[in-house]
């Protein structure tokens, strides 16, 4: 063999063995495209995005997924605009080649991006858009959500306001998707209940722009005996403190939707109001072993407590692991079937997500306000499993289109 021969084969093997892809590079990781309102709603989405960011890093320590491939969040902020939502989403999909979508906040960013999905034919598990629309009226095969809906809210407010001796309800809800579908359900189910009662007054301001003094002036003025409030963030906040101001709130009972959530609540301190009834998260009182583990190793993490985001972004992201480990691969018609019927342990206990209408059965917990030693909390409290206040499975066919 001459030397020519020799210098080709020491060539031929040279480049055989760096065609070779190393263990490491073999293990590509499996990309999550998360998209989220982190400028709209910075209150909610910061602590939920430290939350999935804890789901991660915990599933990545335990050598991830799939033989080893890590878990890799491609994150993008929408600025709670349903445009660029999809936008974003395209891109994610067509340049970032994720294996599945996550996130959004508002529900009119939240429906954009389940369109999306069912076009583009690629799983979405949508954690925080409470509307209905979300899983029923314009529910896809693609499209999962985590939180409980407005029906499943307003339906375990309602159970509360019902033992109220009120008759004459005022409303008070931001003027999207999400406000409508929350009176629009807290009004139904409360007629159905409590016959007797009548809505006297409604007030719609738009999200994020609450006039607090007409709008106070406005509900005062019906003279209610109860009020349903839908408000949230500052928009609260504001509604809080001109009701106090004028005496809105004074003999009068407040059913209010997401108050007692910590983002929420806790900015007022002083301020906060006594006696609403409200859904939250009293994360300090919850002794379960599994928001025991969660709020220990959250804190040692990030050196503060949870908010309610928090445990929307671990549960989501535990929920995406826990779809791709059943399902053993990335593939969409694989991860679909994986996501019908998955079980998971969240901080709140065990979730499913059912198979009829892609809604999990995450619970949220029931109490009323309070303000002890300066700082708001909730008292009188209870788990509301979602399980419970969801309509018959006859009902939800008429809901949701067939597919």
């Amino acid at each position: 063999m001459n030397r020519r021969h020799i210098l080709h084969l020491i060539g031929a093997a040279a480049a055989a063995w760096f065609a070779v892809p190393s263990p490491a590079s073999a293990q590509q990781p499996i990309k999550i495209g998360e998209v989220n309102s982190y400028t709209g709603l910075p209150a909610f989405t910061i602590p939920y995005r430290q939350g999935w960011q804890l789901a991660v890093e915990e599933v990545n320590a335990r050598g991830g997924l799939l033989g080893g491939r890590k878990l890799e969040v491609v994150s993008r902020d929408d600025a709670g605009k349903p445009d660029d939502a999809v936008r974003i989403a395209g891109e994610l999909v067509a340049n970032e080649k994720v294996d599945l979508l996550s996130g959004t906040y508002f529900s009119n960013v939240g429906l954009a991006v389940a369109d999306f999905a069912a076009r583009e034919k690629i799983p979405f598990v949508a954690s925080e858009p409470l509307s209905d629309a979300v899983t029923w009226q314009k529910g896809n095969r693609w499209t999962w959500r985590l939180r409980p809906s407005t029906y499943m809210q307003a339906a375990m407010l309602v159970e509360e306001a019902a033992k109220l001796p009120a008759r004459r309800w005022a409303t008070v809800a931001p003027n999207y998707e999400y406000g409508q579908s929350a009176v629009k359900w807290f009004k139904e189910l409360l007629k159905a209940k409590r016959p007797d009662v009548e809505f006297v007054a409604e007030q719609w301001p738009a999200q994020g722009k609450l006039e607090a003094g007409p709008t106070v002036q406005a509900l005062a003025a019906s003279n209610p005996d109860a009020i349903f409030n839908v408000t949230f963030g500052a928009d609260l906040a504001k509604f809080v403190r001109e009701g106090d101001n004028r005496g809105l709130f004074a003999k009068r009972s407040v059913v209010s939707l997401l108050s007692g959530e910590p983002e929420y609540l806790e900015p007022m301190k002083d301020e906060a109001p006594k006696g609403w009834i409200v859904t939250g998260y009293p994360w300090d009182q919850v002794k379960t072993p599994e928001n025991t583990a969660f709020v220990e190793a959250y804190r040692k993490r990030f050196n503060e407590p949870p908010r309610m985001g928090s445990v929307v972004g671990y549960a989501t992201f535990t929920a995406i692991a826990a779809a791709i480990g059943k399902a053993g691969s990335t593939d969409g018609e694989k991860l679909l079937a994986a996501l019908a019927g998955l079980k998971i342990d969240s901080p709140f206990g065990p979730v499913l997500f059912r198979a009829i209408d892609h809604q999990s059965t995450m619970g949220a917990f029931v109490g009323r306000t309070d303000v002890k030693d300066g700082k708001p909390t909730m008292v009188d409290w209870r788990y509301a499993d979602g399980a419970a206040y969801l309509p018959p499975d006859d009902v939800v066919r008429t809901l949701r289109p067939a597919e």
